[in-house]
């Protein structure tokens, strides 16, 4: 309980900081994160410029480590020995069943998530349980909306955990959101999706949003009838580019200038979803982790902003190397394309 708590207080004195005065030492290197292919999970590794790491979500288990393993290349590549927190959305298994496989392979320090599972399932239930044995030993906190987490250089804002949301808008937001009128009511979801704790990461003007598997409800409830985060950069699609989620009081109120879909080749990234990401106003490109085999070539991206196009492959992530300036650059590591995207 203590070193929770120390840790509470570390996290939410953090917030009191201003991400360009916090980040103003280490200007000379740039944030990165890798977007990992685990076949349709989540796990995006997140290096700041001193060196800290954020791991969100661990992948699917089994397949011989496979998803385990991605991440750990992950890691090497950004030349980092452990993972400093490891933050799990929420306990379905294409998010949290890597996690015994990762902890048996690299050193982790903290595990942060939303608190105990919340839905009624016997598969998520026993993923729940083997997530509880294979953390046992480690640090371990709960968040709620408003708390970050103290990573130098970084300002980590959660703004939903379990199925609340912050109380107040960031600084600088706080607007009517006009896209609200249009939403239609959204049906209520008693799965983990609902309860996705999702996250805002900012270095200096530069600002990457992940939400999670939030659904449509829980997406209306945080951005209606005012948008309390703003504009962001950088978008990960939320749900791996479900239909059940991705609303356009989200997504266009949001006005992300680059979106990335970790979608898996029969996972993910719907059409319907998939065109209300793409038709966002100001959006300059999207970017997916895999080829959509399910949808048609009119809904997929261009095969250089895909890593992997093929359905078995050898799982290239996406990466990102942003600057505090919120100049970015997104690289295709199928292609070693790169993309540059300035202020």
């Amino acid at each position: 309980m203590r070193k929770i708590l120390i840790l509470a207080l570390c996290a939410c004195a953090i917030l009191a900081v201003s991400p360009r005065i916090v980040g103003a030492t280490a200007a000379a290197k740039p944030l990165q994160i890798y977007f990992v292919d685990v076949e349709g999970g989540q796990a995006t590794l997140v290096v700041s410029p001193t060196g800290e790491s954020l791991l969100i979500d661990a992948g699917w288990p089994g397949n011989e480590g496979r998803d385990a393993d991605r991440i750990m290349a992950a890691a090497r590549q950004a030349g980092i020995k452990q993972i400093d927190y490891v933050l799990i959305t929420h306990f379905h298994r294409d998010h949290v069943g890597g996690v015994p496989q990762l902890v048996e392979g690299i050193k982790v320090g903290t595990f942060v998530d939303h608190g105990p599972n919340m839905e009624d399932s016997e598969v998520t239930r026993a993923d729940y349980a083997a997530y509880e044995k294979a953390i046992a030993g480690h640090a371990h906190v709960v968040v709620k909306p408003g708390w970050g987490l103290p990573i130098k250089g970084l300002e980590v804002r959660v703004l939903v955990s379990a199925g609340d949301r912050m109380a107040s808008p960031l600084p600088g937001a706080g607007e009517a959101n006009p896209f609200c009128k249009s939403e239609a009511a959204a049906e209520t979801d008693n799965t983990e999706n609902s309860q996705s704790l999702g996250l805002l990461i900012t270095f200096g003007h530069f600002r990457f949003l992940d939400l999670g598997d939030l659904t449509k409800k829980k997406e209306i409830e945080l951005m209606c009838p005012n948008n309390p985060i703003g504009t962001v950069d950088l978008f990960l699609v939320t749900h791996h580019g479900s239909d059940l989620s991705n609303t356009k009081a989200t997504v266009w109120a949001v006005h992300p200038r680059v979106g990335i879909l970790d979608n898996g080749a029969r996972k993910g990234a719907s059409p319907a979803a998939w065109q209300i990401v793409h038709d966002s106003p100001g959006l300059e490109d999207l970017w997916q982790i895999h080829y959509a085999a399910e949808s048609d070539k009119d809904h997929n991206v261009p095969e250089d902003h895909i890593a992997n196009v093929k359905e078995n492959c050898e799982g290239k992530p996406l990466s990102v190397s942003a600057e505090m300036d919120g100049t970015f650059t997104v690289t295709n590591g199928r292609t070693a394309l790169q993309k540059t995207y300035k202020k």
